[in-house]
């Protein structure tokens, strides 16, 4: 609460002569307490609401990191400066993770503190502003997309602004950040929202066929074509097309696919008749597009075709309070789907939750609640119900915890949230005594690790590893060439 208009400071210095100095520089303002220890910073803190804390990092009792790690526990919400005067990167660095809103490094003048202080009391009004905007007009569900975050929210009102026009869509978005149930969301919102919607995973389809699963073929086509089979494009006729993955169709297809933008007409695999249809188009890429067409491997001609309408779904650790809105409902959900009894996550699970970065986003917690469900029993998920590689990299097992404390942590190599042991040079035979492995055989032992420790569940192994479940089905292809 600001009392008189004036936001009230906590200013914490071991210094006398500093503190007089500091706090003339701020009771102009400000109205300011003064605290010369942590254990009279404590006192005040449980005492008095501040908007404020301002400390030194040296202290005769304690440290200025220690009271902004209580302060990050107990009040999260208000705002610390942390002052130095033995600066470095590494203690800004830290200070920073640890939830520090900025820092001022002595010697400083009156001036750099109010500019510091007023930054940060205009960043909690804009947020303020922003949160008082979400009660007034938020939406938790858009069709079967969840959330009520700012970015999801001006998602749901792209989809509603360009749903009725016949204008491409270009959706780019971290893979598992949900952009087919985008794509989904415009087509039910359009006037074509009675007519097919055919979804089409580039990635998934071997390169030779990806041009017969989009334009069909005629019997006889090719080797294999026993039959003549409708493409996507036909059967999307009248409605809406969703090419997932575009960046991985092959420059040569890249140029029919254009045609059939420009011209709404296309030949099948092995015939001359020319086929009209009319269809909506709307593709989607985990990739930075503009850099695929600067590396020449997405035409320019096309991506300015398609790139009409832009979409960027914002990953899961961007879309706070969502995280457990998602969490929550998926698992209602999976207990309802399985016959379990899960209502609700304990304390524990929560906060771990908000705080994991979801490399995978929507799609890494979605099989993370779902092996919750069918494994355990009970109404509370807790922490000991989470999946081994996420317990193991909370929880490490003594002898993994004793090479961290120790700095000999060579023995053991951290992927994503999980846990793999790093072979030896002698594990396999490379030709050399260096025990160096060639960059592939390293690689190949690192995702079959990771796969082996999510029970051979590939798209989970990928979400750990960061990368998307095409990229080892491609190198998978590879070894066994080798």
């Amino acid at each position: 609460m600001v009392e008189n208009g004036r936001p009230r400071v906590l200013l914490v210095e071991d210094s006398p002569s500093n503190s007089l100095v500091y706090q003339s520089y701020l009771e102009v303002t400000y109205d300011v307490d003064v605290a010369h220890t942590g254990r009279e910073a404590f006192f005040c803190l449980g005492k008095h609401h501040y908007q404020a804390l301002i400390t030194d990092v040296r202290l005769p009792d304690t440290t200025g990191l220690d009271i902004l790690d209580r302060v990050q526990s107990d009040t999260p919400d208000l705002p610390v400066v942390v002052i130095t005067a033995h600066g470095s990167v590494d203690m800004v660095v830290d200070a920073m993770q640890r939830g520090a809103a900025d820092f001022i490094t002595k010697p400083f003048d009156k001036a750099r503190l109010e500019v510091t202080l007023a930054n940060i009391f205009k960043k909690q009004q804009l947020e303020d502003v922003v949160a008082e905007y979400e009660k007034s007009f938020v939406r938790e569900q858009f069709h079967r997309m969840i959330g009520s975050s700012l970015p999801m929210q001006s998602v749901y009102r792209i989809i509603e602004s360009s749903a009725q026009s016949r204008a491409s869509v270009f959706i780019t978005g971290e893979s598992g950040t949900g952009k087919e149930l985008c794509a989904e969301a415009l087509h039910a919102e359009s006037d074509r929202s009675d007519k097919p919607f055919v979804a089409l995973n580039c990635a998934a389809i071997p390169r030779d066929l990806i041009e017969s699963e989009i334009f069909g073929h005629l019997k006889g086509a090719f080797t294999g074509a026993s039959s003549s089979r409708e493409g996507a494009a036909l059967r999307a006729n009248g409605g809406t097309l969703f090419l997932d993955e575009i960046g991985e169709m092959p420059l040569d297809l890249q140029s029919k696919l254009l045609r059939l933008i420009q011209s709404g007409t296309f030949q099948p695999v092995g015939s001359s008749k020319e086929i009209a249809v009319d269809v909506r188009f709307i593709c989607a890429t985990n990739r930075n597009p503009l850099i695929e067409v600067q590396e020449g491997r997405f035409r320019e001609d096309l991506y300015y075709r398609l790139h009409v309408i832009p979409i960027q779904m914002p990953p899961l650790r961007d879309r706070g309070n969502d995280i457990l809105l998602i969490a929550r409902s998926l698992l209602i959900q999976y207990s309802d789907d399985e016959g379990k009894s899960f209502r609700s996550f304990s304390r524990e699970v929560e906060s771990f939750l908000e705080r994991s970065r979801w490399p995978g986003n929507v799609r890494e917690l979605s099989n993370i609640i779902r092996n919750v469900v069918v494994l355990n029993e009970g109404e509370t998920v807790t922490m000991a119900m989470l999946p081994s590689p996420i317990s193991a990299a909370c929880n490490p097992v003594p002898e993994v915890q004793q090479h961290i404390d120790t700095g000999l942590s060579d023995s053991v190599q951290f992927v994503g949230h999980s846990m793999f042991p790093v072979q030896g040079g002698s594990g396999e035979n490379t030709g050399n005594n260096s025990g160096i492995l060639p960059l592939w055989r390293e690689e190949k032992r690192i995702i079959e690790a990771a796969i082996a420790q999510c029970d051979g569940n590939v798209p989970k192994a990928a979400a750990f590893l960061e990368i998307s479940a095409s990229t080892i089905y491609r190198k998978r292809l590879q070894w066994e060439k080798m």
